[in-house]
């Protein structure tokens, strides 16, 4: 009698379907972890920001019941927050979880709600990590709209990579701006209200402008200061899923 194979651990599963899918198409990648990897057990995370209606398009094209985790930091735009509702609705998507902060560490350490303007990565550690690793904790694997040519941080973004023990899948990582715009030209898709005023990356309203001419997508984050990621596609998500509480 055979031996019963051992599972692969995550870093290995990331590496073998990045190898599998990795060139495949954005929906091919969808339905192979939807419909085959991880059945029952994925989510998509979605800021609802430029473009996120693109993988909330193709997501919902193979399973609209596939749970939106969104993390909602008290921050946000009021368009970002229509927007999100508005594709919820075009799209049928039937499972939106909404994430928020715990109170008492807001109320612990941003009681007057101006954290970001001493330490912005507190304030994020607060408002974005611990909260996105409770949304994306029941499941075995997600979803994110990340692509390559956002950031110079992000040129070498995988389709599939482990996070602690689980994946995070980047259905979108090789595509390009044109890509996504042809995309959503043509199949008629709406975009964040806030693009039209040069707002190419949308995070929360203290700490997000438009883009320059010239700049890259992200440049618009944080800008003046060091910080490019709010951590929850860093080491820190690890941690916190990690961390013994949740």
């Amino acid at each position: 009698m055979a031996a019963k194979q051992r599972p692969l651990d995550a870093e290995a599963e990331a590496a073998e379907l990045d190898g599998l899918y990795a060139e495949k198409s954005p929906l091919e990648i969808i339905e192979q972890a939807v419909r085959r990897h991880f059945v029952g057990e994925i989510a998509a995370v979605s800021s609802f920001g430029a473009d996120s209606a693109v993988l909330l398009h193709m997501i919902a094209t193979v399973d609209r019941s596939v749970p939106i985790v969104f993390l909602d930091t008290g921050k946000h735009f009021g368009e970002t927050l229509d927007y999100r509702d508005t594709l919820i609705a075009d799209f049928g998507l039937t499972d939106l979880r909404i994430v928020t902060p715990e109170q008492a560490a807001l109320d612990r350490d941003d009681p007057d709600g101006k954290l970001h303007l001493s330490d912005t990565d507190a304030c994020c550690a607060i408002r974005k990590v611990e909260p996105m690793a409770r949304g994306v904790e029941p499941f075995r694997a997600w979803f994110t709209g990340r692509k390559r040519f956002q950031a110079a941080t992000r040129a070498a973004l995988p389709a599939f990579e482990a996070v602690g023990p689980r994946i995070r899948i980047n259905p979108l990582a090789r595509w390009s701006a044109v890509e996504l715009g042809d995309y959503m030209r043509a199949n008629g898709l709406r975009e964040n209200p806030l693009v039209a005023y040069g707002y190419l990356s949308i995070g929360c309203f203290p700490c997000t402008q438009p883009v320059r001419p010239g700049e890259d997508a992200r440049s618009g984050r944080w800008a003046g200061q060091a910080k490019t990621e709010c951590g929850i596609h860093l080491s820190g998500l690890d941690r916190s899923l990690n961390n013994s509480s949740i």
